[in-house]
């Protein structure tokens, strides 16, 4: 016999009044009303309490506040991530965020669904569908996510999309719906690579003045 939890992590119907549910969710809205209430530039202090908030945290990771989610412990944080200000992960579903991810400011990632039928969801029963962001992926800001997203390695999305279907890897998208603009170019890749030589010289000129 399946709990309401399992049926809940596998993408069933489920009732999220379940007691056990219920006391998860308290557990997360208090240990993230810590988190947003910490002074904000006590590092160790805010590290050390999302480790204890979220299913993993990956070195040199930070999420800034304020943050909510659900349950927390269903979601996990690769290296290198950053996540800006005022965003909400409903992870009732894995959310799973690979290394060198950049989130925006007031990103929603919604694990969350209900059904469509009226007559289904006055009952209360809900159903979950993961997220998962593939190692190197940009969200810019007011970008939400829907339930059952992959975006693949690399790929930008737009501020103010609607992810509603996967996105493959090396690409720019945007809108609402989203969807994809082009692939991520060589050009843009040389674009960027003599930017970055111009700031390297720069910080070496700086460094010797």
């Amino acid at each position: 016999m399946m709990t309401e939890l399992e049926r809940m992590l596998s993408g069933e119907l489920y009732q999220a009044g379940d007691e056990a549910l219920s006391a998860a969710r308290d557990r997360a809205k208090r240990l993230t009303w810590r988190y947003n209430q910490m002074d904000p530039v006590d590092w160790a202090g805010r590290t050390a309490l999302l480790r204890e908030l979220l299913g993993s945290l990956g070195e040199n990771s930070w999420i800034e506040p304020s943050f909510r989610c659900d349950y927390g412990i269903h979601i996990t944080v690769g290296r290198d991530v950053f996540v800006n200000y005022d965003c909400v992960f409903l992870d009732v579903a894995p959310i799973s965020i690979g290394d060198r991810v950049l989130i925006g400011p007031q990103v929603g990632l919604y694990t969350a669904g209900h059904p469509i039928a009226p007559e289904v969801r006055d009952t209360g029963l809900e159903y979950g569908l993961p997220i998962t962001l593939q190692d190197g992926v940009w969200l810019g800001g007011h970008v939400t996510v829907c339930p059952g997203v992959t975006i693949g390695k690399n790929s930008v999305i737009a501020a103010g999309s609607v992810v509603t279907r996967d996105i493959p890897p090396d690409v720019i998208a945007a809108g609402a719906p989203c969807r994809v603009l082009r692939p991520i170019s060589e050009a843009d890749r040389a674009r960027w690579e003599r930017e970055k030589q111009a700031y390297d010289r720069w910080n070496v000129t700086k460094e010797e003045a």
